[in-house]
């Protein structure tokens, strides 16, 4: 039992991470991928797409206040969420399947705060020097030096958190418009309120907090256990080919009965997370595969075989352990989990692909107006109301004839309509009301229940090929309750 005098230290405060730079398969890949989506990010907002005078010329806006979304050719309206929410199915079986086949490497390669911390880090690079000359700056009491160097570091990464803000609001609105009303004042304070908080954010997150958002605030790393099997490819240290650590020999090379690690401490020194790989799995790893391209360049120095540090699955671990080869790549990565989450991922998509090109220019909703349910006319007649809803889905104004089949004759008049069509301006929607009528002596008048289709016909639509649509309703006679 301790003693009451005892410190127990329940926190123990963070120390920074340097990552010193590497050279490496792994490590050109991120740059390629950073390079890459940096890049689609702040320049697809100015991508110009011409749609007609009616409708806005940028290739990918989220217009939030006509309720609609572009992406180039596609239009997606407020009724159409579906297709929203079809891509984001699509991005959570999309990150089960990585996961399940390759460990953390959307941690490693496409997360966000990925991204923008390896930017930040790159910039933190140029200015302080490797991770030697940083280290000594983060010990070296402040000066004229620590000054100016902290301060150019912050500038560029302010520099680097406006323009993720003022990307992310570009995708909102016109860009050019947008980017000329922010220079002179003239922006919306939500636009100004926006960029600030994602600036603040960027450089925060990216430039201070780095690896513990990914440890602390990220809850990926704690459901990851569930995606992944012992067939998962992720990042391993060869215990049994690299035990015992020791130095290296005189001359150069491993010492008789040393493994092939030498203690140089390379993996974790290039470490975002500042972990060390040889102590086994753990929750912080994002597989990068940094530690992967740094125990190569020092195998090389040696002359032993790379590989001490790679992608391993566990299964592979019991294998090489009795001297079997491990097994091929695409074993781990074809198999019945991942199979069963590409078909779902495919179902989806070629579902979603299917419903674009299968839905209409024209959308019609009808509302029948049940209070009360019929009305009877001067002469006996039968009428029931309805309400309908016609949206133009075009980029011009068009005319819509509508019409109506039954079992029983009853007649159609569209309210304020001349020969029952109605037209809707471009990209809008028009109510009107429906009235159907059936003579006192038909079969519908005196029927509880009449089935109804209503139609509504485009004689030019899209491209001067007619479209057509129908809504099934139902006619409301004497018996009906």
């Amino acid at each position: 039992m301790s003693s009451p005098d005892t410190d127990h230290a329940l926190y123990a405060a963070r120390e920074p991470v340097f990552p010193k730079r590497v050279k490496g398969a792994f490590r050109t890949l991120k740059w390629w991928l950073m390079a890459l989506m940096l890049g689609v990010y702040y320049l697809a907002p100015w991508i110009r797409w011409d749609r007609g005078p009616a409708l806005p010329d940028q290739a990918i806006l989220l217009d939030l206040a006509n309720r609609r979304f572009f992406f180039f050719m596609i239009e997606i309206w407020p009724h159409e969420f579906y297709f929203v929410a079809g891509l984001l199915i699509m991005a959570g079986l999309g990150l089960f399947l990585f996961t399940s086949a390759a460990g953390r490497v959307w941690c490693g390669y496409g997360c966000p705060q990925t991204v923008w911390t390896d930017l930040m880090i790159l910039v933190e690079r140029w200015v302080e020097g490797d991770r030697n000359a940083r280290l000594r700056l983060h010990r070296q009491k402040w000066d004229m030096e620590k000054i100016r160097k902290r301060a150019i570091k912050w500038t560029l990464w302010m520099l680097i958190g406006l323009a993720t803000g003022g990307a992310w609001v570009f995708y909102f609105t016109d860009a050019p418009t947008l980017a000329r009303d922010l220079v002179t004042g003239n922006a919306h304070p939500i636009a100004y309120t926006t960029i600030a908080i994602l600036t603040a954010t960027t450089f925060s997150f990216g430039g201070f907090f780095r690896e513990q958002v990914c440890i602390y605030a990220c809850p990926w790393p704690r459901i990851q256990a569930a995606m992944m099997d012992e067939d998962t490819l992720t990042i391993a240290y060869r215990e049994w080919r690299g035990e015992p650590r020791g130095k290296m020999a005189k001359g150069g090379g491993v010492a008789e009965g040393q493994g092939d690690c030498i203690d140089c401490m390379a993996c974790v020194n290039v470490c975002p997370m500042g972990i060390d790989i040889r102590n086994g799995q753990q929750m912080a790893c994002i597989t990068c595969g940094l530690c992967i391209d740094a125990c190569n360049e020092i195998m090389d120095k040696i002359d032993r075989p790379r590989g001490l540090i790679s992608y391993l699955a566990l299964t592979d671990e019991t294998r090489e352990r009795t001297g079997l080869p491990p097994k091929s790549v695409w074993k781990h990565v074809f198999r019945p989990r991942t199979i069963l989450y590409t078909a779902l991922w495919s179902a989806v998509g070629i579902g979603l692909v299917v419903a674009l090109f299968l839905r209409s220019d024209i959308d019609m909703n009808v509302s029948p107006v049940r209070n009360p349910l019929y009305i009877t006319l001067s002469d006996g007649t039968i009428r029931n109301v309805y309400d309908i809803r016609l949206r133009n889905k075009l980029g011009e104004a068009h005319d819509y004839a509508l019409t109506v089949t039954a079992d029983a004759d009853l007649a159609l008049r569209v309210e304020g309509a001349e020969g029952n069509v109605v037209t809707v301006p471009a990209n809008d929607t028009l109510s009107a009301r429906v009235y159907l009528d059936a003579l006192p002596d038909s079969k519908a008048a005196h029927e509880g229940r009449t089935e109804v289709r209503l139609w509504v016909t485009d004689d030019e639509g899209k491209g001067g090929t007619p479209a057509r649509i129908h809504h099934d309703t139902v006619f409301n006679g004497k018996e009906a309750q």
